[in-house]
């Protein structure tokens, strides 16, 4: 994942948990595209709370290569909303980076 997205990831980290990610289709979607393994949906769904599943799949995300972050904008069809801050975000990174990054 590009250095811009982890950084977007983590700037709207308490937004995101607020959001309850998880529920719905949001896992099934990351899994079938590869994104995560059988192990991460089993360690996610086994957290207590809505909020630490989807900070444990905010902490996992990032690590899980260049795909996870587009991939993971299109799971979120139950969250238009939630997408469309991730993508105002994003775009407003790429205008912040300096020059010749």
């Amino acid at each position: 994942m590009e250095a811009r997205d982890k950084q977007v990831l983590r700037s709207l980290r308490l937004e995101l948990g607020a959001e309850v990610l998880v529920e719905g289709l949001v896992l099934q979607y990351l899994y079938q595209e590869g994104v995560l393994t059988e192990n991460h949906v089993q360690e996610i769904k086994a957290q207590a709370t809505g909020l630490r599943k989807t900070m444990l799949l905010l902490d996992i995300l990032p690590s899980r290569g260049p795909k996870a972050f587009d991939a993971f904008l299109d799971s979120l069809q139950e969250f238009p909303w939630v997408r469309e801050k991730l993508e105002k975000a994003r775009e407003e990174a790429i205008v912040e980076l300096p020059a010749g990054n």
